[in-house]
């Protein structure tokens, strides 16, 4: 061959279909005229044919250059020639292969679902790698597209900025939100007491804030002769028995319609609406798709519902849902920007942004909102998000700021106003609230999914009105005749947690004092009969609180857990420093107390310290927080001085849960309701082997698959219709069982639907999922051939039957798996999917505790 005119010759294995007449050779200018076109048309390639068809192309290329000749896809070169093997480079095959612009033969691309909201089916799992690499692909090329024009950098700096703007909005309508209810809330529950008849829509504070003769009774609640209780709104029932027979009356009546009106709101609207949210928005942090949950609807019931319900005496708080509504507004505004409201993967940024918010217009407390979500509810929390977080609770916070719906000009729910210091033996004290915080986590947990579990499996769960008027009936006569019991939790709490001044006259603070100014220091005293009194009638709103808790949280109205466990935690936080401060009044040379009680001008224990402590106990026995409970304790107080004898409750409350189970109420709650959730705090011990959890197991059905070529459009429409799997392992042939790739069912569903409007294409057409088609499958006579190519995912993720499920646990938690396929050489033999290692994993557990 002459050395001044190169050529190129094609040489074709004999077990070839692909290659089957070649022209003379190609002269080797003519490749690298191609070769050159192909190079420059490559981006404008990429911005048609999309993410999967690109990266189809390139998947394509890098077996053709030449690195592995044993496969049949190298090149292999000398001076006078170029021998191009079977599978050869498929940019040069549209020169030589014949199929391509035969009229039998239908190139089907992805089909494009840009108009499409999302791409997964409801109660499926998202594949975080697909949408993280599909955005960063678009991210790509919006800044190779920032060059060419101003407009260009326009949309670059909209892209840049839209994740913070989106988050400013979410924040903002949360705080919004959340003052709407904390108001709405307020003036419903004192519309069971009476009404400003001046201007009804004023709660009782805000209606006794310009009175001359503002008093307070023996439990600190308010009175003044603007506000009219229902008796005194029937003049001829206002003293005596017949004042307490009316006030009963409409606070039972009161109680009972809100609690109907809230349960009629959800079973009629918004299903979704009931309970917390919180286990559902840590499932769907974590990948999962729950449509509607997070919708319109969902968000206007929840509101609504949260205001009916929590003002009708039921033992449930308020603070819980409004990181569901607050997720809510994160859906909704995420909507407004496609790159988040069109992959699945970058929402789950706005919503751990989100659940932050909902923390911080909660409870006032941003950065415990930002650590709550990071620590409890966040699946995937990259740094930029931590940020994004921050700045959203800031927002949120902000918003409840300039709305001040708590009236007391303060940032947080619960101010307190002493800074007292607190000494070292109260550290015992302190932990033994702990202890007693991780009991009452432990049991109410046992006793709540027991109750759960039995609400689902009988009758009851088919009657939820009626659970819910019961209760609600129930809760009203028994909580009336306490005093503290019909207060809110919230003013409960607020009570409980304050210190006693000079000026106050209630039973909590009836010492045995002799004061001479309203500002005379508060010194050591003796408890008075109104204490002992206060302190029965504590223990007896404790014993209800916790009764009635265990029965309420779970019904179908909007619902938290989370004041109720503090208020619960604040009754005995409160009894436990009354005692504590008696013993060290009484005995101060006892050991204990010598060194920093002995001193009769000052006060060493300060019972509202106690708590606050022991609010933070319980709530921390029940949730299994630590890190975030204590921040958002201290910024939900002011309490900055307290910050180790929170710290040390929290983490005993936790130790003591954890020997009693793993895991808090939301996790046990996820684990009930059989959400596909994968904590990625657990740890896996055993030494099983993916072959140990694939399907199919010996002895069961093989897999479904398609096969590389030779299947007919109505055997895998065929397929299509026997099974509902998300997607397909395409083989080489059913004997070899070699993976070639992986197809979703939605994908191919969609191809298939399209290319059925052609009158070409029918049941007989052949399909295809490789690049390299027989020449005979073209024929003229024969129905129009599909080739799926582009559809095919060549390099989906896989193991081999070796692997440790140790190692495939962590494939699925930190890659945010949907399945992986098993192999062993090559073949496919199984498949593992996200509720299979579910099932190993809860499986494997149980097995453990029966032996241990």
């Amino acid at each position: 061959m002459s050395n001044e005119r190169k050529s190129l010759l094609v040489n074709v294995t004999n077990n070839s279909n692909y290659y089957n007449s070649i022209p003379t050779p190609i002269p080797l200018s003519v490749i690298n005229n191609n070769e050159k076109n192909l190079m420059n048309i490559e981006q404008d390639k990429i911005e048609e044919d999309g993410f999967f068809q690109y990266m189809s192309t390139r998947h394509s290329r890098r077996q053709t250059k030449g690195l592995d000749t044993n496969d049949h896809f190298g090149v292999s070169m000398d001076d006078d020639m170029v021998e191009i093997t079977t599978d050869a480079r498929r940019d040069v095959s549209d020169l030589i292969d014949r199929s391509q612009g035969s009229k039998n033969l239908m190139d089907v691309p992805l089909v494009d679902d840009s108009t499409s909201r999302t791409h997964y089916d409801d109660f499926h799992t998202i594949d975080w790698l697909k949408d993280l690499n599909r955005d960063r692909f678009r991210h790509r090329i919006i800044q190779k597209r920032k060059k060419e024009s101003v407009w260009q950098k326009i949309v670059t700096l909209h892209d840049s900025w839209s994740g913070w703007i989106c988050v400013l909005l979410v924040g903002f309508s949360s705080g919004i939100v959340a003052a709407v209810v904390d108001i709405g809330t307020s003036w419903l529950s004192n519309i069971k007491d009476g009404i400003c008849l001046n201007a009804f829509w004023l709660n009782k504070p805000q209606c006794c804030w310009a009175s001359k003769n503002l008093t307070f009774d023996d439990y600190n609640n308010p009175k003044c002769p603007e506000w009219f209780s229902w008796p005194e709104v029937f003049n001829d029932w206002n003293d005596g028995f017949g004042e307490f027979l009316i006030s009963y009356f409409f606070y039972t009546f009161w109680a009972v319609l809100f609690s109907v009106f809230a349960v009629l709101l959800v079973r009629v609207f918004a299903p979704y609406a009931s309970g917390s949210g919180l286990p559902e928005i840590k499932t769907i942090l974590s990948g999962f798709i729950i449509r509607g949950y997070l919708g319109k609807w969902t968000l206007l019931i929840k509101t609504v519902g949260m205001m009916l319900s929590t003002s009708s005496a039921l033992i449930l708080g308020k603070e819980g849902p409004f990181v569901h509504i607050a997720c809510c507004c994160g859906n909704i505004f995420s909507y407004l920007f496609p790159k988040y409201g069109k992959n699945e993967a970058k929402k789950r940024e706005i919503l751990s942004a989100a659940s932050a918010a909902g923390v911080a217009v909660a409870f006032g407390a941003p950065i415990g909102g930002v650590l709550f979500s990071l620590e409890e509810v966040s699946y995937y929390f990259p740094l930029k998000t931590m940020w994004r977080s921050f700045f959203c609770a800031m927002m949120g916070a902000f918003a409840v700021r300039m709305i001040n719906p708590y009236g007391n000009g303060h940032d947080v729910q619960f101010s307190i106003d002493y800074k007292a210091p607190w000494s070292s033996f109260e550290l015992i004290p302190f932990i033994l609230l702990g202890i007693l915080g991780g009991i009452w986590g432990a049991c109410f947990i046992k006793f709540n999914i027991f109750w759960s579990r039995y609400r689902k499996t009988t009758a009851l769960g088919r009657y939820p009105i009626t659970e819910v008027v019961v209760v609600a009936l129930i809760t009203a006569i028994i909580t009336f005749p306490n005093p503290y019991t019909r207060l809110s939790m919230t003013d409960l709490i607020k009570i409980l947690v304050g210190q006693c001044k000079a000026e106050d006259e209630s039973y909590l603070c009836n010492y045995r004092r002799n004061f001479t100014s309203a500002n005379a220091k508060i010194l050591p005293a003796d408890a008075g009969p109104g204490v002992y009194k206060a302190l029965w009638r504590l223990f007896m709103a404790l014993i209800v609180q916790i009764t009635l808790m265990m029965f309420t949280i779970g019904i179908k109205v909007p619902s938290g857990l989370l004041i109720p466990s503090m208020s619960i935690g604040a009754i005995a936080g409160r009894m436990a420093g009354i005692g504590v401060e008696q013993l060290a009044y009484h005995y101060p040379k006892f050991i204990l107390f010598q060194n920093e009680c002995s001193k009769a001008d000052e006060s060493c224990v300060t019972p509202g310290l106690y708590a606050i402590v022991g609010a933070c106990a319980f709530l921390g026995g029940a949730t299994k927080m630590t890190v975030s409970l204590v921040v958002i304790m201290f910024e939900l107080t002011g309490g900055l001085t307290y910050i180790v004898p929170l710290m040390a409750a929290a983490v005993t409350a936790k130790w003591v849960g954890d020997a009693f189970g793993k895991g808090g109420i939301y996790d046990a709650q996820i684990e009930l309701n059989g959400y596909p959730f994968l904590d990625n705090k657990e740890e896996f011990n055993y030494t099983t082997l993916a072959s140990d959890v694939m399907t199919p197991r010996p002895g069961e059905p093989p897999l479904s698959v398609l096969t590389q070529e030779g299947m007919s459009l109505a055997e895998i429409e065929q397929v299509l219709k026997e099974t509902s799997f998300t997607g397909y392992p395409v083989v080489v042939s059913r004997d070899s069982q070699h993976l070639v790739g992986y197809i979703l069912r939605r994908d191919l569903q969609m191809a298939i639907s399209q290319q059925r409007r052609n009158p070409r294409v029918s049941g007989r057409s052949m399909v295809y999922f490789n690049q390299t088609v027989p020449q005979n499958s073209t024929s003229s006579n024969a129905a129009m051939s599909l080739r799926f190519y582009k559809l095919l995912d060549l390099a989906p993720v896989t193991i081999t039957d070796q692997t440790p499920m140790e190692t495939v646990i962590d494939m699925f938690r930190k890659l945010g798996l949907r399945i992986t396929l098993v192999t062993h050489n090559g073949r496919l033999l199984g498949i593992i999917t996200k509720k299979d290692v579910l099932r190993h994993t809860y499986s494997m557990n149980n097995h453990e505790s029966v032996f241990t």
